[in-house]
C-alpha cells in the first residue's frame, strides 16, 4: 500500500500482516503477502505498498530451481544490467498476448512513468522516448502499439542464479475502511502518525510494536480511528489506505515511516502454532481466525515487531487516484507493479504473462514498474496492483501465481 503496499522507500505499491512486501489490509493478502509487505519503505519515499501481501506469499512458497528448456542467444541491453537478472532480446511475437492487449489501457500509466523518468539522470534514454510519447494520441491504440514497437526492444527476464524464466507473481491493493478522526463508540482502534517525541530524533531501532503499545509514547499521535485491529494491521503492511469518514469525506493516509524493526509474518506465526492451515494463510483466513479468537489478537499482532506510521495526505489529492508508489507517481489499477530494484529499473514498461488468482485464465498485459517493496525479491518477481477496496483486496489476497516478465528498454 505502498501500504502495499498504500510510497519510494520508503513510501506507497504492493505489494502487501500477514507478513509485510514482495517492497505492496490493503490488505493484501496472500500467503506470501501475509508474510510481509509494508510498502513502505520505498525509495525515499516509498510507497508503502508493495511490502504487503507479497511477503506472506513468499514465506509460504518454495521457489523453483531452474527453468526447463533454457535457451541462450539474443543480445543483452547495452544501457542496463542487473546483479540478479539476465536479459535476452526477443521479438514482439515472442510475447504471449502482446497483440491482444489493449495498450491504450496502459498508456496513462506510462505517461505517469514519464513524468518521473524525464526528471532523472540515467544511462537509459528515457527522455527521448518520453518526448516522443507526447505526440501519440491516447485514444489511438494502433499508434500506441507502433510507438512501443518502434522505440523499444523487448528483453526476456531470467533469474541469474537459476536461469529460470518463471517467478512468483503476487498481488496487492489499497485498503479502504470506515473510520473517524476522533475516537467514538464504533471506532476504537487508532492509526498513528510519528510520535511527537520522535520529530527531532527517532531512536534506532525504535521500540517494538508491543513496547510501543504499552509505553504511552504513541499517545497524542492518533490521526484516525477504525473498527478492526486486524484490518488496521493489514493497512500497515500495505503502507497506505483510505478512510471513509461519517460526513462523506475520504481521508487518504500515506506512509510516514517505521520503527525500523524487522517484519515477522502473522501467517507464519499462526502456521507455526498450527492455528491455521496453509490454505488458510491468507488475509481472509487470518481475519477469520481473529474473529474466532478475539482474546489472542494482540498476541498475534505483537508477533510482528514492525510498526508503520501514517501521515495525512493533502486534501487536494483526488480520492480516485491510487497511492503513490516508489517512483513517486500514483499507481494505476491493474497496470502498475512492484519489482525488485536490483532486477530492473523503476518506471520501466514491463510485459507480464501470468494467470488470474486461483485460475488458469491468462493475465497478459503491459504494466509499469512503479513501486517496490521489501518482500519483492528476485529477478522474475512482481507484485501486481489490483486497485482500491474490498474487491481488489479479495483478488490481491488470493494471488500467488507463476509468471514471466519481459523488460522494455529504449532502442
Amino acid at each position: 500500500m505502498n501500504s502495499r503496499r498504500a510510497k519510494a522507500i520508503p513510501p506507497s505499491t504492493a505489494n502487501k500482516i500477514m507478513g509485510y512486501s514482495s517492497s505492496k489490509l490493503a490488505i493484501m493478502i496472500s500467503i506470501s503477502k501475509l508474510i510481509g509487505r509494508e510498502t513502505a519503505s520505498r525509495i525515499l519515499v516509498c510507497s508503502v505498498f508493495a511490502i504487503s501481501i507479497a511477503s506472506l506469499l513468499a514465506a509460504c512458497s518454495t521457489p523453483s530451481t531452474r527453468g526447463s528448456g533454457y535457451r541462450s542467444g539474443g543480445s543483452a541491453p547495452s544501457s542496463y544490467s542487473s546483479p540478479i537478472a539476465s536479459f535476452r532480446s526477443v521479438s514482439w511475437q515472442d510475447l504471449p498476448g502482446w497483440q491482444e492487449d489493449d495498450l491504450s489501457q496502459a498508456w496513462p500509466a506510462w505517461l505517469k512513468s514519464c513524468d518521473a523518468l524525464r526528471k532523472r539522470n540515467s544511462d537509459i534514454n528515457w527522455r527521448q522516448v518520453c518526448a516522443q510519447a507526447a505526440h501519440v494520441s491516447a485514444r489511438d491504440g494502433r499508434a500506441i502499439r507502433q510507438y512501443f514497437e518502434g522505440n523499444f526492444q523487448a528483453y526476456e527476464v531470467r533469474n541469474s542464479a537459476t536461469g529460470n524464466e518463471s517467478g512468483l507473481i503476487t498481488g496487492y491493493y489499497e485498503p479502504v475502511m470506515n473510520g473517524s478522526q476522533t475516537r467514538t463508540a464504533n471506532y476504537t482502534v487508532p492509526l498513528y502518525g510519528l510520535p511527537n517525541a520522535w520529530k527531532g530524533a527517532k531512536p534506532s531501532p525504535a521500540p517494538s510494536r508491543a513496547e510501543l503499545m504499552s509505553s504511552g509514547v504513541l499517545r497524542g499521535s492518533e490521526i484516525a480511528w477504525v473498527q478492526d485491529p486486524v484490518a488496521a494491521a493489514f493497512m500497515q503492511i500495505q503502507g497506505s489506505g483510505k478512510i471513509r469518514l461519517e460526513d462523506g469525506r475520504v481521508l487518504r493516509l500515506g506512509y510516514a515511516g517505521t520503527n525500523d524493526q524487522p517484519f515477522k509474518s502473522f501467517a507464519q506465526w499462526l502456521l507455526d502454532r498450527k492455528e491455521i492451515t496453509r490454505s488458510q494463510a491468507t488475509m481472509q483466513g487470518i481475519s477469520a481466525w481473529a474473529k474466532s479468537n478475539p482474546g489472542r489478537v494482540e498476541e498475534m499482532l505483537n508477533a510482528n515487531p514492525r510498526f508503520v506510521f501514517f501521515k495525512e495526505l493533502p486534501s487536494n489529492v483526488s480520492a480516485d487516484l491510487g497511492p503513490n508508489g516508489a517512483l513517486g507517481v500514483p499507481l494505476t489499477t491493474e497496470r502498475s507493479i512492484a519489482i525488485d530494484l536490483k532486477a530492473m529499473p523503476l518506471g520501466a514498461p514491463v510485459f507480464l504473462s501470468t494467470t488470474k488468482p486461483l485460475s488458469s485464465q491468462a493475465l497478459q498485459r503491459l504494466v509499469m514498474a512503479q513501486d517496490t517493496g521489501k518482500a519483492i525479491v528476485g529477478g522474475v518477481r512482481a507484485d501486481y496492483y489490483w486497485g482500491s477496496g474490498d474487491s481488489a483486496g479479495e483478488l490481491a489476497g488470493r494471488m500467488k501465481q507463476d509468471g514471466k516478465m519481459w523488460l522494455l528498454l529504449p532502442r
